[in-house]
């Protein structure tokens, strides 16, 4: 089949095709490509694919999604996914192809930003196969000021929090289970021996006790309020910070939010602006004067 008609078949781009080609390859299935009018893409000769019978992985793939955990299109995981769904739609009864096929050309799922890219996760698959199959892992991790350091993991689960993934690990070094962010995970080396995952230990319970811990240390140690109105009709935008306090008047919401420090306060206090007044601290009403002035020189 021609690069075009399976990109048709599967409404994707002939580009997305040739770079799942690449990674089909690269996961051990042999594809072959033919040049020339009477050439296409294929499997070996021999090598087939049954498309009645799910695999295990292809399930687990299928209920992380229902769980809405994302997996990137172009990766491993991502075409396994694509093949059970596949599958799936294969196995269906034809009464339900026709809501499929609406299903598939009336929602679209874009997880990407809007202002920039997406971080790379090169290590990202690496990372769930160890976590699967219980294998020591020797990562280069890169600290919040830029240093490189090499640690020994047992790596114990993954979690997905607003798109950013995350690795909960034993650390040979701390001595503990830590928290390692997969965008800093440089590389991965296999490392010889396996560990057990200790039978007390809960993913879910652990994430959301280091969640409580984090956001305790925010409200003792930086805690910056700044206060803002804003008209009822506008206060959605504010939702996305940390709000310590609501006052509520005839027409307006106060709220005191906490954006930790001055510095972090000067980085957000534009964007605040299109939904609200700032009130105080006096210090940042000035430099939202300053910011004005400078606007000013150069637009005006």
């Amino acid at each position: 089949m021609k690069a075009n008609e399976l990109a048709d078949a599967l409404e994707t781009s002939v580009r997305s095709i040739y770079r799942d080609i690449d990674v089909l390859a690269e996961s051990g299935i042999p594809m072959v490509t033919t040049p020339g009018p009477g050439g296409g893409i294929s499997l070996m000769e021999g090598y087939s694919v049954n498309l009645q019978k799910l695999h295990g992985e292809e399930v687990i793939n299928l209920y992380l999604t229902g769980m809405g955990i994302p997996f990137d299109a172009q990766t491993e995981s991502g075409l396994k996914l694509k093949n059970a769904l596949l599958k799936l739609e294969n196995t269906l009864p034809a009464a339900y192809q026709e809501d499929i096929h609406k299903a598939k050309t009336r929602f679209y799922y874009d997880n990407a930003p809007w202002w920039e890219e997406r971080a790379e996760l090169p290590c990202l698959e690496q990372l769930r196969s160890a976590v699967w199959r219980c294998r020591l892992l020797r990562i280069q991790y890169r600290k919040v000021n830029g240093e490189l350091t090499s640690r020994i993991l047992h790596p114990y689960g993954m979690i997905v929090k607003q798109g950013e993934w995350y690795l909960a690990a034993f650390c040979e070094a701390a001595e503990e289970v830590r928290t390692f962010k997969c965008e800093r995970i440089v590389s991965v080396e296999a490392v010889d021996g396996q560990y057990t995952v200790p039978a007390d230990f809960s993913l879910e319970e652990y994430w959301l006790r280091g969640n409580d811990v984090f956001k305790q240390n925010c409200k003792q140690d930086e805690f910056y309020p700044v206060v803002v109105r804003a008209a009822k009709d506008r206060q959605q935008g504010l939702r996305q910070y940390e709000i310590a306090g609501v006052k509520e008047t005839e027409e307006h919401l106060e709220f005191t939010l906490n954006l930790y420090s001055y510095e972090s306060a000067c980085r957000q206090v534009m964007n605040l602006l299109n939904d609200a007044e700032i009130l105080k601290p006096p210090e940042i009403r000035e430099y939202i004067k300053e910011k004005l002035v400078l606007l000013q020189k150069v637009y005006v």
